[in-house]
């Protein structure tokens, strides 16, 4: 059991625990949640003895093994394979002494301690270490080539991966996990989100991936106010009863309220008075003793909206036989090496579309971004744009681009250079930089302040094409739901590659799959999609042909080639002429469509704001203060405005009916 008994910690002038107590059961998988700066890492350091308590005691088994991720990763020249099977410490150890005693000049005279060693390591699996090593390395995205490289030859992130190998290959009784999807795609990330389901021992994780949480945990730890408190289930469960609570915390404070009103008025009224100064006393000391009920805080709420775009271009963008990949220059042009990564594209982005891009790490979905992009030329083919298409670009080098000598209002200003320093400042204000922060150098700020300047410079440019390739690392829940919610709303075209599968189900209505170097439609949900994950991880580890992504094979409304198709047909020129014409019929039926389906869900989204004032008219005037003398004016405005909805309403509505007939009729 782990045990927190009356801990404060304070780092510098800031106060993160006061009067901490907490119990975690062997075995429990604890979600640590709470707003950065909360104290989430410093409760790890705690944990791992880097720092201590000001006061009180943190306890566990003194036997226990822990393990955790590295946060920094030397350019070993060691190979990948051998620095992950480096987290088992207990076998290494067994290597060493076993090693150190053969290269002796009297290891004879050690033959029992050597046969020791040697049975030592048969109980600790040595002989199938390798083969466990490499398992981890294939869920978490490396290839059989990549493990046999050394550490220095990968970037940070895939350094990052062989961290988390190396602690979850250690045997440990208690592991610590501090993002560990941040450096991961979807696919490593439901890997790890199975192997953590089958871990032994207790697990303590941070993450700001609610559908990874809701996977993994049975128990969430929520740091708030320099308190820890403990809820049983994972995140949603979390989200459920912080919500009870919270209600029932504003129900009694308005009790509260309304009992110290009422002391207050006594007192008002008889303190002076003789005859009822005794009671008067009474109530004050009453009033004195009655402890004043802090409201539960809820996180402060993030939300921004993107606005509306300026054109609507369709198509928004045409790729014909585009290959995708990159030029490797050499001295000699004609020794210039290309690298396809995907090939024949055939592709039409109409106007509305929401599409999510799946497929395996290292298959080609943030090289084709960058093709369409415009970051990376394409190797063949052509690609068409819009006029009018305006691109808002979101990756990961989108932050590291930023200047970290400049401040967020110089960055928009930069891109705005025409708009006044005001309305800037105000943009800027409504992505939570407030005050001094609008003006100070972005150098100090975290990655997710960085991500969300990033994405107010995108907003700003009011964007008719959204291509957002991960963008939620470093993001923290908040603002990961706000980032959500407002992909939601957006009104123009969107494509995304992410690993938060909430985001994806939440802001996306088709999928897109990048598999054997093709752009296929993928005929399914993330369920589907896992299966699918786990069939072809299950082919690549038995040396068999990769499992075929659920599909329907034939070109969708954005125009997948048809060659990519895997049925066969008796006549395949006359199947080819069927393929094309009803893609063609398709892309015409979308072209009609899409527009009045946008139409309809605007109107919706108008609709439901004016019910809802309607409503809160309706409901201030059944209130019969409102017909007092003095309310007078406010009577005659919410009268006002009452028949100003209504017939708001009444003009949606009759639109919407011709929109939707409109709709039926477009086949």
């Amino acid at each position: 059991m782990i045990r927190l008994q009356q801990v404060n910690l304070a780092r510098g002038t800031k106060s993160l625990f006061e009067q901490v107590d907490l119990s975690l059961n062997p075995g429990d998988k604890i979600g640590l949640i709470g707003s950065n700066g909360a104290g989430k890492s410093s409760l790890f350091a705690m944990l791992r003895g880097e720092i201590h308590p000001d006061q009180g005691s943190i306890d566990f088994p003194a036997s226990w093994q822990m393990a955790h991720v590295a946060q920094e990763t030397p350019p070993l020249q060691r190979s990948a394979i051998d620095y992950a099977i480096d987290g088992d410490e207990r076998l290494r150890r067994f290597e060493a002494q076993l090693s150190e005693l053969e290269q002796r000049d009297d290891h004879e005279e050690h033959g029992i301690a050597i046969a020791e060693l040697h049975s030592a390591l048969a109980d600790a699996d040595a002989y199938t270490v390798r083969s466990r090593g490499e398992q981890l390395l294939t869920g978490l995205g490396f290839s059989q080539e990549q493990m046999d490289l050394p550490v220095a030859s990968f970037s940070g992130g895939w350094r990052m991966r062989l961290n988390l190998a190396q602690a979850l290959m250690c045997r440990s009784d208690l592991l610590l996990l501090d993002e560990p999807t941040n450096h991961l795609d979807l696919d490593a990330i439901i890997w790890l989100e199975d192997w953590l389901k089958r871990y032994q021992g207790t697990l303590i994780i941070i993450s700001h991936d609610r559908d990874f949480l809701d996977g993994v945990v049975n128990v969430v730890v929520h740091i708030d106010d320099k308190k820890l408190k403990r809820y049983s289930g994972n995140y949603s469960a979390f989200e459920r009863q912080r919500a009870a609570q919270m209600v029932l915390a504003q129900s009694a404070i308005e009790k509260q309220n309304r009992k110290r009103a009422h002391l207050q008025s006594f007192i008002d009224r008889f303190s002076a008075k003789a005859t009822k100064a005794k009671q008067a006393q009474s109530r004050i000391k009453a009033l004195e003793r009655m402890e004043e009920l802090a409201p539960l805080r809820a996180a402060a709420e993030f939300s921004f909206e993107f606005r509306e775009p300026l054109s609507a271009p369709n198509p928004m963008l045409v790729m014909d036989e585009v290959d995708c990949g990159y030029r490797i220059d050499a001295e000699d042009d004609q020794n210039s090496e290309i690298k396809t990564i995907v090939r024949k594209v055939k592709f039409s982005l109409q106007i509305g579309q929401r599409i999510g891009l799946l497929g395996i790490n290292g298959a080609g979905k943030s090289t084709l971004i960058k093709t369409i992009v415009g970051e990376i030329p394409a190797l063949a083919g052509t690609i068409t744009t819009g006029k009018g298409l305006s691109i808002g670009y979101f990756a990961q080098h989108q932050v590291e681009m930023l200047r970290h000598d400049e401040s967020p209002l110089w960055h928009l200003a930069h891109i705005a250079p025409e708009a006044r320093e005001q309305d800037l400042r105000n943009f800027l204000g409504s992505f939570n930089f407030p005050g001094t922060m609008v003006t100070s150098p972005i150098a100090p700020f975290s990655g997710g302040e960085k991500a969300r300047l990033a994405l107010a410079m995108i907003v700003w440019q009011r964007p008719n094409l959204l291509l957002l390739d991960e963008p939620t690392n470093h993001l923290d829940l908040e603002t990961r739901e706000a980032l959500t919610e407002a992909l939601a709303q957006f009104e123009g075209t969107l494509v995304v590659v992410s690993h938060d599968r909430h985001l994806l189900r939440a802001t996306t209505d088709q999928f897109l799959i990048v598999a054997d170097g093709r752009l296929l439609p993928f005929d399914g949900d993330l369920d589907d999609y896992k299966q699918w994950l786990y069939e072809t991880k299950l082919a690549q580890s038995s040396g068999t042909s990769t499992s075929k992504p659920p599909s329907n094979n034939e070109s969708t409304s954005i125009s997948v080639s048809a060659s990519s198709s895997n049925k066969s047909s008796a006549n395949p020129i006359d199947d080819k002429e069927r393929k094309r014409r009803e893609a063609e019929e398709r892309q015409r039926l979308s072209a009609i469509r899409k527009p009045i389906e946008a139409r309809i869900k605007r109107l919706e989204e108008q609709m439901a704001k004016l019910n809802a004032k309607k409503e809160s008219c309706t409901q201030q005037l059944s209130e019969p203060s409102i017909y007092d003398e003095a309310n007078k004016e406010v009577l005659k405005n919410l009268v006002l405005d009452q028949a100003y909805v209504s017939k708001e309403l009444e003009q949606l509505e009759m639109e919407w009916l011709e929109q939707q007939e409109l709709l039926e009729a477009a086949v």
